[in-house]
Formats: structure tokens, C-alpha cells, sequence
């Protein structure tokens, strides 16, 4: 997923991150200068960015420093081999077949250059390509230099051959398993970075449960994070600074790009700045950074990019192999992905304390307003039966008061079933006592049989010989009862019936309440619970209601445990069956 250099690439300073592995190669590279009499003998690694990069050398202390951590580019050396002497493991290539710019890529002895045949020249040059089991080239190992002055020949070249074989395989295996060592550092640091990540439901847990995981899997001297819409943070940084504005919408503009590309981007000395960014912007990003290198990471989800992780190393730092690109890419699509349910979580969250704040809001709103309108209300209930008693009384004066008092007596209702809505919620139902439901309904069935008999309804009970248990409320179940029987009535026309029904079922109370009245549309259905739910059509419109009797019903029976069900058809009547479990 990194982005490639292109071969005008400078040459440029870089550590091996294994140090261990590069001291056993420095091992190899002078034993190997010792038993094959040579002055200079190097071990160059092949990286994935199409670079070779020296890491050890026997030779002078100039050759050293001009050659140790530098890079060359792998398709040059290829293109001299072609033309090389095929020794076998070993390649001689002549001074005079040079076709590599030494100047920008290597280094030559400033020995003399007239030198007689057979005598090694200067500028000649012993390498041996260095291949894994797959035949894939993994490094070369270059020899300079021979202690006699010759080129090698006869018995010499092959006793050479024997010792570079030998040298090649053990380099080989110790470069291999340095492959495998990262692939398994970093398929470790990954897996536990997902691991921390998803075992969070909060977006600043998540980045601090990931912070330590980063900087331990990736050998990072410090860790950023910038999420858009917010600032951004340091996870890991023992002196953070933070980015000026300008550098903040760089990067972001960057991380937006690196998103759609699908790829991370490294800000370093001597690199080429990551695309689409121009060498301006490169130059701000190394102004204020106090480190080696800088890799930007996407996070996103999707196709939204939600912002960037920054990953630094300090002065000297390995250079961030494409391996290490790619696992970070991942990282970033992962942790994208956490951030993004991390952040869902929170939002929920939130939106759950807002409604359950405004519930209670609503809930002592409605209290307070109801207390209120209680005590004024009985005032006036009181005088208006002192004016009904007055003989003195005009016809329409007493017409008046009587509209008044219907008028108080329907507000009375409302705040009545106001404060029953309010308390519903109140109290602990596991401290509730037994209740025998059939005393209950045989009560309400019995007081709502007289004034429906002025009205020619008829209401029957059918009720079972012995109790029924309910474990819940005594006056919370007649509430139910009661406004199931009364709307049941009120919404039979004259000379109707209603039904009322009581039976255990399978461990269950089933009380059931029909009636041959009015009916509810399918449209209503889906509203009749709802607080102050008023249906449209004229026949229910002007019958007077509250609107919350059947609202307090169904909160009243979901407290006990309980489910309701309706069964209706405009015109043909209604079946309320409530469902409780029994005691």
C-alpha cells in the first residue's frame, strides 16, 4: 500500500531494524574478508522499494561511511550482471564493462589505476547474487580489493567459489529470518491493536487502549491520532507539540487523498513528497517535526475517511518497509471501522440521556401541572355546586353554570388521568401483592352495568368459579379493567353489548373485553396507545375523551409483565385481550 519512490530517488541514510541479525552478518562478511584475503566485503539486503541497502561492510573507514545504510537501485546492478563474467555463485565484472554510475551509487579506491594484466584493477568488482528458496534475489554480497593485488584464477577462484556458497547460504537464512521475524512482529502487533480496538465502545478508550500497541508494534517513537472535527492528540509523544492550523489541514487534506488512494504516505528528508501533495507541502511537514521519518496513516470506514494516525521515529529510526506500510494501512481500515462504532455507541449513547432527561422532564412537568390544576379545579367544582343550589338563578344563567361544571368535570378527568400516567412508572412491582383479578373485574363489570342499562347495553361477565392470582397492583390492574369495561361502553351504540371475559391459559391470565360498537380503523390501530391520541373519525371525535386512558392501559399492563392485543374492524366492534402472567 506505500507509495514508491521513483529511481531519481537520492541516496539517504537508513537502520536495519534487527540489530541482532545485522551483527551476524557483520560477523559473516569478516570472517569471510579473512579467510578470503580480501580488503572489502559487503552484504547488501534487497528491499521492497526495488533498493539495495548495504548493511554491513569490512573495508576502510571512507568506504564505511560512504557505503553503511546506503541505498542503490536493484535494476541497475541487474542490468551490469548481464554483462558480467559468470564465475558461478560469483560475478566478476571487468573495470572496464562498467556501465553503473559509481559517483552516486558506490565507492572505489583511490588506488593507482595503471595496473599491469591479471592485476586487480581499481574499479573491478566480485559480487554474488544471494537468492531465497523460491529463487527470488534477496541480497548481494560484494567482495574489492583482493590482499595479493590479483584477479583470481585457477585453484584460487574455486577455493573463493566454495567460501562465497558457503557465506551465501548463511546470509540467506539469516535474511529470511529476519523477513519472518517482522511478518510475525507485525502480524502480532496487528492482531492485538484489532483486539484492543474492538474491546472498546468509547473513541478515547480505544485510542488509549491502541496507543502503547502502536508504538510497541511498529518501533515508534510517538503516535497521533486526528479524527475530523476535533483536535488533534497525542496518543504516545513524551514532548508533545501541537501542529499549528496550516499543518492540521495539510495532513487532513492528505489523509482525505490517502483514503481514496488507498494508501499511506511516508514524510521524511530526501523523499519524495506524498502524492498529491508538492514539495511545499513536504517542506512544512519537516519544519515541524523533530524525528526521522513521519507515517501518515487513513483511519475510514467505508468510503468515509474519518481522519489520520501518525506514527513517528526518532533520529536514526529504520526506514518503514512496504511490509510495514501495508500493515498499517489494514490498521488504519480497522481501527476505522472500531472508531466508527465507537463513535455510534457514544452518539446513542448521549441521544438515550437526552430522552430519558427529557422523559423526566415530561414526567415532572406533568406532575407539577397536574398538582396545580387539582386544587383550583376542586375550588371551583365546590362553588359551581353552591350556584346549582341558588333558586335564584336565571334559566340561562343555570345553563351556563351547568356547561361550567361539565366543562370542570371533563378537566378533572384529564388531570386525574394525568397523575395515573405519572405514577405508573412509580414504585417497585417486585414488593407487589397478590391480586385476585376476578374480584376485580367482577367490581368493574357490576359498576358499569347500571348506568349502561340506560342505554339498553347489556354488559356481561364471564368469569371462572374460584380466584385468579395476578401478582401486581390492586389499583393499578382496576385501572386497567376499568378503562378497557368504560371505553368499551362508551363506544357502544344503544342496545349493544359488551363482553367481558376472564380465564387462565397455560400459566397465563387472559382477560378479554369485546364489544359491538363503533370499531377502530387500521389506521387508528397503530396510534390508540399513544398518549393523547385522538382518532379522526367523527363517529369516536365526538364522544368526549382524554386521550390517555388506553395509553395509561397499555404502560400499566407492560409494568405487570404483561401484553395487550387489539382485534377490530371499523363498524363491527372492538376485542382488547390482555395478557398477564400468573401468580
Amino acid at each position: 500500500m506505500s507509495e514508491q519512490p521513483t529511481d531519481e530517488r537520492p541516496v539517504r541514510g537508513s537502520r536495519w531494524s534487527d540489530v541482532q541479525a545485522r551483527d551476524s552478518l557483520q560477523s559473516i562478511v569478516e570472517t569471510l574478508a579473512e579467510v578470503a584475503g580480501f580488503d572489502v566485503v559487503g552484504v547488501s539486503a534487497v528491499r521492497d522499494d526495488g533498493y539495495l541497502h548495504v548493511l554491513c561492510l569490512v573495508g576502510p573507514a571512507d568506504a564505511r561511511e560512504r557505503l553503511i545504510d546506503s541505498l542503490a537501485p536493484v535494476a541497475d546492478l541487474l542490468g551490469q550482471l548481464e554483462l558480467a563474467e559468470d564465475w558461478g555463485t560469483l560475478k566478476f565484472i571487468p573495470h572496464d564493462s562498467l556501465i553503473i554510475d559509481v559517483d552516486k551509487w558506490g565507492w572505489f579506491s583511490d588506488r593507482p589505476r595503471d595496473v599491469p594484466e591479471g592485476a586487480w584493477h581499481p574499479e573491478d568488482m566480485l559480487v554474488a547474487p544471494i537468492h531465497d528458496d523460491r529463487g527470488q534475489l534477496v541480497g548481494i554480497l560484494g567482495m574489492e580489493l583482493p590482499k595479493d593485488g590479483l584477479v583470481p584464477v585457477d585453484g584460487t577462484r574455486e577455493l573463493l567459489e566454495m567460501y562465497a556458497r558457503q557465506a551465501c547460504r548463511a546470509i540467506a537464512a539469516i535474511l529470511e529470518s529476519e523477513r519472518l521475524a517482522e511478518q510475525i512482529r507485525l502480524a502480532g502487533a496487528a492482531a492485538d491493536i484489532v483486539r484492543r480496538a474492538t474491546g472498546s465502545m468509547s473513541v478515547d478508550d480505544v485510542l488509549t487502549q491502541c496507543g502503547g500497541a502502536l508504538v510497541d508494534g511498529f518501533r515508534a517513537q510517538a503516535v497521533w491520532t486526528h479524527l475530523f472535527g476535533a483536535e488533534p492528540r497525542p496518543v504516545r509523544d513524551a514532548d508533545p507539540h501541537s501542529p499549528p492550523p496550516t499543518l492540521i489541514d495539510l495532513l487532513a487534506r492528505y489523509a482525505a487523498a490517502a483514503w481514496d488512494r488507498q494508501t499511506v504516505g511516508v514524510f521524511a528528508p530526501d523523499r519524495l513528497p506524498p502524492e498529491p501533495l508538492g514539495a511545499a507541502d513536504l517542506a512544512e511537514v519537516l519544519e515541524f517535526m523533530d524525528c526521522e521519518s513521519l507515517l501518515v496513516v487513513p483511519l475510514g470506514a467505508g468510503t468515509e475517511c474519518l481522519g489520520w494516525l501518525g506514527l513517528t521515529r526518532e533520529q536514526g529510526g529504520a526506514e518503514w518497509s512496504a511490509g510495514e506500510a501495508d500493515v498499517a494501512f489494514d490498521i488504519g481500515r480497522d481501527l476505522g471501522r472500531a472508531l466508527a462504532t465507537a463513535g455510534n455507541f457514544e452518539r446513542e449513547h448521549r441521544l438515550v440521556q437526552e430522552l430519558q432527561e427529557l422523559a423526566d422532564y415530561k414526567s415532572h412537568l406533568v406532575a407539577t401541572v397536574s398538582h396545580e390544576l387539582r386544587t383550583p379545579l376542586t375550588s371551583i367544582v365546590g362553588f359551581l355546586e353552591l350556584l346549582e343550589g341558588d333558586s335564584g338563578l336565571s334559566d340561562r344563567s343555570r345553563n351556563a353554570v351547568a356547561a361550567i361544571h361539565r366543562g370542570s368535570v371533563r378537566l378533572s378527568r384529564v388531570v386525574e388521568e394525568l397523575l395515573v400516567l405519572h405514577r405508573t412508572g412509580e414504585g417497585d412491582l417486585d414488593a407487589a401483592g397478590t391480586v385476585d383479578l376476578r374480584a376485580t373485574v367482577a367490581g368493574i363489570v357490576e359498576l358499569n352495568a347500571e348506568p349502561a342499562e340506560r342505554r339498553q347495553i347489556t354488559v356481561t361477565g364471564h368469569l371462572p368459579a374460584g380466584q385468579v392470582p395476578v401478582r401486581g397492583i390492586e389499583h393499578e390492574l382496576e385501572h386497567v379493567v376499568a378503562n378497557l369495561v368504560g371505553n368499551a361502553v362508551k363506544y357502544t351504540p344503544d342496545g349493544g353489548h359488551v363482553v367481558v371475559t376472564l380465564e387462565q391459559v397455560a400459566g397465563e391470565v387472559v382477560l378479554t373485553c369485546t364489544d359491538d360498537g363503533i370499531g377502530i380503523s387500521a389506521a387508528d390501530q397503530a396510534h390508540v396507545f399513544e398518549e393523547f391520541y385522538r382518532s379522526a373519525d367523527p363517529d369516536a371525535a365526538h364522544r368526549s375523551g382524554t386521550g390517555l386512558g388506553l395509553a395509561i392501559v397499555r404502560r400499566l399492563v407492560d409494568r405487570h409483565g404483561g401484553s395487550i392485543e387489539l382485534e377490530s374492524e371499523l363498524g363491527s366492534g372492538s376485542t382488547f385481550r390482555v395478557r398477564l402472567p400468573g401468580a
